[in-house]
């Protein structure tokens, strides 16, 4: 049963406009081609309504190609095989290689088959029946695409933004957690935890991506992309800068996991260390914050901390392996958030 239901519901908006599709597309078809039923045309609006317009172009393309060769390789099979009914097998098959030949997309390699079959066993005995099937589709089609561009077309840009938002959090989190470790002594369990946490990070960075290609995808023939182009730009460019934190933080914590040791609780410059995550974390929220929202955010001024970088001189000589690690990592944190060209 869990194969059945989707992690999240769809938007209201999206049911409603896909009703709406259907239901103008099922009254033009009965008001122009006389059909009673015309549930070709409701079928093609239910399946055109996509979350994003330039997704109900595809699918409306998609969809009505594959009637088209479908009704063209059904009259052809008829005229010279006649409509027996291994007919209807034969042309299953050869409907299937003819999309695999041109390399069709699944909806349109499935949808050739289906209407060749209909137009097979069913045309036979109802006239017209293949031209109101193709007109019928493409009326679905049309309305579809239109009602999803028309009624407020679908912006994902703020799942993606809230999914980069989220990340660097994550990521914010885990550079606490670091200066966390360095300030109180950790058990092995704690550190193992520690690592985990930061292993995570990568899978977060790729749901991040995905939802950014999403959003981009959504903002394609979209009467409202030129309001959003600002917003979507600025959520890559900030998670491109975290690509290169996920990196650095997973190895930070593969570092302080191997070469920790309760001692470094006591050394003075691994204090200053600590500090020096605390600030790369409170920036780095600072920087996802300042990021464009699709909503306007109330403004607060808050300074950064990382005002300068930071310099050990002599750590101690059981801590060096680790405080080397974290300083050189730390030193390129810095140089992301803060902007500044890695040397």
């Amino acid at each position: 049963m869990a194969s059945l239901r989707a992690s999240s519901r769809s938007p209201l908006l999206q049911v409603v406009k896909t009703s709406v599709a259907a239901i103008i597309a099922w009254l033009i078809c009965t008001v122009t081609l006389g059909q009673p039923l015309p549930i070709f045309a409701a079928i093609a609006a239910l399946l055109v309504v996509q979350p994003s317009v330039n997704q109900s172009l595809a699918k409306g393309i998609e969809r009505s190609v594959g009637v088209i060769f479908g009704v063209v390789l059904a009259y052809a099979a008829g005229i010279l095989f006649g409509h027996s009914s291994w007919i209807v097998l034969g042309i299953i098959v050869v409907s299937l290689l003819f999309a695999w030949a041109l390399r069709l997309s699944p909806g349109s390699a499935n949808q050739i088959p289906i209407s060749a079959m209909l137009v097979i066993a069913i045309g036979t005995n109802t006239p017209g029946y293949a031209f109101n099937r193709v007109t019928e589709t493409v009326i679905g089609a049309v309305v579809g695409l239109a009602v999803n561009a028309v009624i407020v077309p679908p912006v994902l840009l703020t799942p993606a933004h809230d999914s980069v938002v989220r990340l660097a959090e994550k990521v914010a989190s885990t550079l606490s957690s670091f200066a966390t470790a360095l300030r109180t002594p950790q058990t092995g369990v704690q550190l193992a935890a520690i690592l985990a946490a930061a292993r995570e990070l990568p899978g977060r960075q790729n749901s991040a991506s995905d939802a950014l290609v999403r959003a981009d995808e959504s903002l394609m023939l979209n009467p409202r992309r030129a309001r959003y182009r600002e917003r979507l730009e600025h959520d890559r460019d900030l998670l491109e800068s975290l690509g290169t934190l996920v990196t650095r933080v997973t190895g930070m914590a593969r570092a302080l996991h191997d070469n920790y040791n309760t001692r470094l609780v006591d050394d003075a410059f691994v204090a200053l260390i600590a500090l020096e995550l605390d600030r790369a974390a409170h920036d780095l929220l600072l920087l996802a914050r300042d990021a464009p929202r699709v909503e306007p955010a109330p403004i607060i001024t808050e300074p950064p901390a990382l005002t300068a970088p930071l310099t050990i001189a002599s750590p101690d000589p059981d801590n060096w392996i680790l405080v080397g690690s974290l300083l050189e990592d730390l030193r390129r944190v810095r140089e992301v958030i803060i902007g500044e060209d890695a040397a």
